[in-house]
């Protein structure tokens, strides 16, 4: 299981010259037991350990920090050296030395650049030792300065990084909320842009009506779409988009808005549907008017324009089916396989926006229960939409 205190075992692991910093700590004084240890005011933890007296502690291994000489160290942030506990007039009667059986110590401090307390490099032996001299304390002091210096450097590396993938995070978010903005709006603006010019030209009171009918069914859609853009950023910052309040409709308004308005969009290509809809059913129909959108939308970006794009619907047998195929080159095994990941944009393909919109349309699939697949061969790519529905 893992540590309460991992992280710093694992700070510590990282330091390549701890091994050679603890060897040449015992061949130097003749210790038998050195340790980087993470001392705080109610824990003692082993994080290295080079033992050859069988101390019988691993890294990750505590003693109760109140037996520890460590611990007054914490307190006071001075170096502690023992030649020989019997002959020590300040240790020759503590507890310490008497409960873990050793004469000779010694531990400094390792101290953060920031003045914090991290813990003590130390070193243990049952026999006396050498060690109450300026070359071992020194020696010890630089040995932890280098670990603190080592800590320090892969906290800052490591801030820096998580800086760095925020920011990523955030530019891809901004490109992400852009490329959304674009995709989902560029369709009902067009067609409001284009159904002006048409109410400028014609004389036709019943056309007029229906041109704004169709201008205000997109001017509805458009608002929706910019909450649910909205949606769509915090979905990227980690939240799921949230099903709005599902209510019964029938399906076939929001289709026959959906291809009128893309109709209008793309006036010279041939749109045909069948659609047997009769049965309505309760769902965000808002957000699939999206989907729909979406997928006729690449359909005629990508067909060949001068080949129909061809639309079925139905409810029947407790589904709802929505399939859209268009002709055209058959679209690559290894794109169709991420074809609904975010920014999936192959060779030959549209390279305008990020490639959002059929993302956007497989997590409203998703959203309903429901599947989105696409096939492609030489003579049509389809994509479908299958969702279960009230019988």
């Amino acid at each position: 299981m893992p540590h309460d205190f991992q992280a710093d075992i694992d700070a510590i692991a990282r330091i390549d010259a701890i091994p050679t910093i603890l060897d040449v700590v015992c061949r130097t004084t003749g210790m038998g037991f050195v340790a980087v240890a993470r001392v705080t005011d109610d824990r003692w933890i082993a994080c290295s350990v080079l033992d050859k007296i069988d101390f019988g502690l691993q890294p990750g291994g505590e003693l109760p920090v109140e037996t520890t000489i460590c611990n007054e160290i914490r307190q006071s942030h001075e170096a502690v050296a023992i030649d020989s506990v019997a002959d020590d007039g300040v240790y020759c009667g503590h507890l310490t030395p008497a409960r873990y059986g050793f004469q000779s110590y010694i531990s400094v401090p390792i101290m953060r650049r920031d003045g914090s307390f991290f813990g003590t490099l130390c070193a243990i032996d049952p026999r006396p030792a050498q060690l109450k001299n300026p070359e071992t304390i020194n020696m010890f002091r630089l040995f932890a300065d280098l670990i603190a210096t080592h800590l320090d450097s892969a906290e800052r590396l490591d801030r820096a990084e998580t800086e760095a993938a925020q920011q990523r995070s955030q530019k891809e978010l901004r490109e992400q909320f852009i490329a959304v903005l674009g995709h989902d709006l560029r369709n009902p603006l067009a067609s409001i842009a284009a159904g002006v010019k048409m109410l400028k030209r014609t004389p036709d009171e019943a056309k007029k009506e229906h041109l704004l009918a169709l201008m205000e069914g997109s001017v509805v859609r458009m608002s929706g779409l910019i909450e649910n853009v909205l949606d769509f950023a915090r979905s990227r910052m980690g939240s799921k988009l949230i099903l709005r309040e599902p209510y019964l409709q029938s399906i076939g308004p929001v289709l026959d808005q959906i291809v009128d308005e893309l109709r209008s969009v793309h006036p010279g290509r041939t749109i045909e549907t069948d659609f047997d809809v009769t049965q309505p059913f309760s769902a965000d129909h808002l957000r699939l008017a999206r989907l729909f959108s979406n997928l006729l939308g690449n359909a005629l970006v990508h067909g060949v324009d001068a080949q129909p794009v061809w639309i079925s619907a139905s409810t029947a047998e407790g589904r709802f089916v929505f399939s859209v195929a268009n002709s055209g080159r058959p679209i690559p095994r290894e794109i169709i396989d991420n074809l609904f990941q975010p920014f999936a944009r192959g060779k030959g393909r549209e390279q305008q926006g990020l490639g959002l919109g059929l993302y956007i349309a497989s997590e409203i699939a998703k959203m309903h229960g429901g599947t989105l697949e696409a096939v492609s061969n030489d003579d049509e790519t389809r994509m479908t939409f299958i969702m279960p529905i009230a019988s």
